[in-house]
């Protein structure tokens, strides 16, 4: 689904092949009926590959709120079954990384190959390339054929245009969760901000917020308001994409009677609620997701909401619909453009929006795990994690 751009790439280095065990492969799992229990499981059974597959080592992914969010709708939106466990209740939560080819039987895919997407959280997957071309192919497991194709997308690094070699981490941290900032801002704008002028986003110190607010931001006559933890006010106004930044207890300073988009990224109940009672001119209200996980998929949540029905946003269905008015090719243009614009900004040595922190070997892993499921954290620091306990070979 993701579009066909044709890049002119620069020569890029190549990565040595790395060794691993096809025997083992080591998963953190995770409960689906409690997310805050998780374990590591090495399964040893004996997986050749078939004819067309190919076995990759899962060298890093990153982890965010984002694959919270993954997690916290894991049954009602299928995220669970792109890669399956075979333990009864468990799950493993799908992330987005790099990852290189250690062994193929596709005549197409070589070892040493690098690849950008969406993995397990493990050591190894295996995969069954199909629908390539020069810059990517699809997995074709029988079992993936019904979940959304974006996710099913794999990167050839050597020709991608949103790839460069030395912002790897930044990728993998913030690149899945730009594109649906940018197609949020898309969205609004294709709906005439529904008549609003004003954009509220809660959590604004999160990713995908202040990605969303680095668009919103380009946007004539929008004002683009943060909404954030005392802890977070200044980080915030850091980044210079947000008009005003509020603390959550001082909604009263915003007049009432605003036309405003509320942009919800937390998931917070009692904050979307006193939104909705507070700002009579809500014209749309929109979740994304959240860090609130305990109240992100409950069950009624928002059905006696005063105003309008908050409604979930689905990134795959805007691709769908701008691929088809635009063509592929254009959307791809504007996607890569509005990437690399961001990197830029993101990466500026007078103001870094972001570092990375790595996290090697199991236990690091689970702890990281713990840190970015409390919601806690600093908001400059991105979660780099790998199962083994080296980096990569690169």
């Amino acid at each position: 689904m993701w579009p066909h751009v044709s890049p002119v790439p620069p020569a890029r280095p190549q990565h040595t092949p790395v060794e691993i065990d096809p025997m083992s492969t080591t998963h953190l799992l995770i409960r689906k009926d409690q997310l805050a229990t998780a374990r590591l499981h090495t399964d040893t059974t004996e997986r050749p590959l078939a004819d067309g597959q190919v076995r990759v080592r899962i060298d890093s992914f990153a982890l965010t709120s984002n694959n919270i969010t993954y997690a916290a709708f894991g049954d009602a939106m299928s995220y669970w079954q792109f890669f399956p466990s075979e333990e009864e209740g468990w799950g493993s939560i799908p992330v987005w990384g790099f990852a290189s080819v250690v062994q193929s039987l596709h005549p197409g895919v070589a070892v040493g190959e690098r690849l950008y997407g969406y993995w397990p959280m493990a050591t190894s997957a295996v995969l069954s390339p199909d629908r390539l071309s020069p810059a990517r192919f699809t997995d074709a497991a029988p079992h993936r054929a019904e979940l959304p194709a974006v996710y099913n997308q794999y990167f050839r690094c050597n020709a991608d245009p949103l790839y460069t070699t030395d912002t790897e981490d930044l990728q993998a941290l913030l690149r899945p969760l730009f594109i649906t900032s940018w197609l949020i801002d898309d969205f609004m704008a294709d709906n005439d901000f529904f008549g609003a002028t004003t954009m509220l986003l809660s959590s604004a110190s999160s990713k995908t917020a202040y990605g969303t607010a680095f668009q919103l931001h380009q946007r004539e006559g929008i004002e683009v308001i943060g909404l954030t933890s005392p802890a977070n006010v200044g980080f915030c106004q850091s980044l210079g994409c947000y008009d005003r930044v509020v603390t959550y207890d001082a909604l009263d300073s915003l007049a009432a009677d605003t036309p405003c988009v509320y942009i919800d990224f937390a998931g917070n109940g009692e904050l979307r609620t006193a939104i909705h009672e507070r700002f009579a001119n809500l014209k749309y209200s929109s979740s994304i997701g959240g860090t609130h996980v305990e109240q992100l998929a409950a069950k009624g949540a928002g059905k006696t909401l005063a105003g309008p029905r908050a409604t979930l946003f689905f990134a795959p269905a805007q691709i769908k619909k701008r691929t088809a008015e635009w063509g592929a090719d254009e959307f791809g243009r504007r996607m890569v453009a509005a990437w690399h614009h961001f990197l830029a900004t993101v990466t500026d040595a007078s103001n870094p929006w972001l570092h990375a922190e790595h996290h090697h070997g199991g236990e690091a892993v689970q702890a990281a795990y713990a840190q970015v499921l409390s919601g806690k954290g600093d908001p400059r620091t991105g979660h780099i994690l790998s199962l083994y306990k080296q980096a990569g070979a690169r």
